[in-house]
């Protein structure tokens, strides 16, 4: 299979995913693990093993969503805000993981951008973690992914993948304010 064979069936699985879990469908679980795997190939292909990482990561945070909505049904968590000391500890954590993984990455490995890498794996982890506490801060934080995942992938020529976090960017910019409002609502 080509890149652009793999990319195409990795962006593709990514969209359905994606479809299915805005109408809260059990099906966005397994076809996210799906498109996960996908990725590991093409991140791998691509030199990216921080994505690579990242995507492990994904398949794990899947499992657990689709068992606790087998279990419980659709999360009904009420969206919070971490506290100032909470959001720079996170941050700061975040970095220095980076740092640490895009030098062994730097060190031990042929990967190309390790440093970029390994800030949208650690930052992804951040706001997958904090998107399943339902935290209004894991939005700014998926700004800070795509931010730096555009150009990443455009660099390695992944130009689907590149177009796929532009949409992810415009979403979450969009999606911040709304949760913002949804959380003044529901504490008021």
């Amino acid at each position: 299979m080509s890149w652009t064979t793999l990319e195409l069936f990795a962006n593709l699985t990514t969209v359905i995913c994606i479809f299915l879990a805005g109408r809260n469908s059990v099906h966005t679980w397994w076809t996210g693990i799906v498109a996960c795997a996908l990725f590991m190939w093409l991140f791998f292909d691509a030199k990216l093993y921080a994505d690579v990482t990242l995507q492990i990561f994904f398949i794990v945070t899947s499992v657990i969503g689709w068992m606790a909505w087998a279990k419980v049904g659709i999360n009904t968590v009420p969206i919070t805000r971490l506290t100032q000391n909470q959001t720079l500890k996170w941050f700061a954590i975040s970095l220095a993981g980076a740092g640490a993984y895009g030098l062994l990455l730097h060190t031990f490995t042929d990967a190309y951008a390790p440093f970029i890498d390994s800030m949208v794996l650690t930052f992804s982890m951040l706001g997958q973690l904090l998107l399943m506490a339902r935290k209004r801060e894991a939005w700014p934080v998926w700004i800070i992914v795509n931010i730096l995942s555009v150009p990443l992938y455009f660099s390695r020529e992944l130009y689907m993948t590149a177009g796929l976090y532009a949409v992810f960017l415009a979403h979450a910019i969009w999606v911040s304010p709304q949760w913002y409002k949804l959380e003044k609502v529901q504490h008021a």
